[in-house]
């Protein structure tokens, strides 16, 4: 592996401004700019924890994390940081509360179980096929992104490839299926009318990205 394609590498694609939908219809008051400052701020974030890594011969924090697991902290990173920018929506204070942003002052010590009401966020590689816990209404925001995984041997840098999002019913919605050998935790998927609702409301796209089939 070179080292020069390991410290480029290490710099996230930047935010692509041309990438944004000013259609885009957004929830609670948020607006485009909102999602533009915290996708720059987890840019920053990643740029900023690499490099420092690279200086110490580590090896990037995606290559280095379960997929799953940075895939985690690529969400938990934007629900927590987007109060930061609109002061309308604010982390879900409940332990595991559903959804991952609510209405600012909507409920005691903005916290709560389960509501209809607020924003889940998911962060995933995949261009469909998301997956949540539960069938569930809610408003889903889904950003999508491309980096290494830890069997990757090509250094490429992180990326934000899409964000969609749009308001599901349960019937957006199907339980995922497995193998009765395997211990994977049961989930649901998005379906297609889901997909599609997402898609028709695209918030950000890298030129060139289609719907998948």
């Amino acid at each position: 592996m070179s080292i020069e394609a390991e410290q480029k590498a290490c710099n996230p694609v930047p935010i692509v401004d041309s990438n944004f939908n000013p259609a885009a219809v957004l929830p609670y008051g948020l607006q485009i700019e909102h999602i533009r400052a915290f996708m720059s701020a987890f840019l920053d974030f990643l740029g900023f924890v690499n490099t420092q890594l690279h200086t110490k011969e580590i090896i990037r924090l995606e290559t280095m994390l379960m997929p799953a697991n940075f895939s985690s902290i690529v969400g938990e990173f934007m629900s927590s940081t987007l109060p930061k920018y609109y002061s309308g929506l604010t982390k879900n204070k409940y332990h595991n509360g559903h959804p991952d942003l609510v209405p600012t002052g909507l409920f005691p010590n903005d916290a709560v179980q389960h509501s209809p009401h607020g924003i889940e966020i998911k962060a995933s590689r995949y261009l469909r096929a998301w997956q949540g816990h539960n069938p569930e209404d809610v408003w889903l925001m889904v950003f999508v992104f491309d980096c290494n995984r830890p069997r990757d041997t090509a250094p490429r840098p992180f990326q934000f490839v899409m964000v969609v999002g749009a308001q599901l019913v349960k019937n957006d919605w199907v339980f995922s299926g497995r193998a009765e050998t395997s211990r994977r935790t049961i989930t649901a998927s998005v379906t297609d009318s889901g997909y599609q609702k997402m898609m028709a409301n695209w918030i950000y796209r890298k030129s060139g990205v289609q719907q998948v089939k």
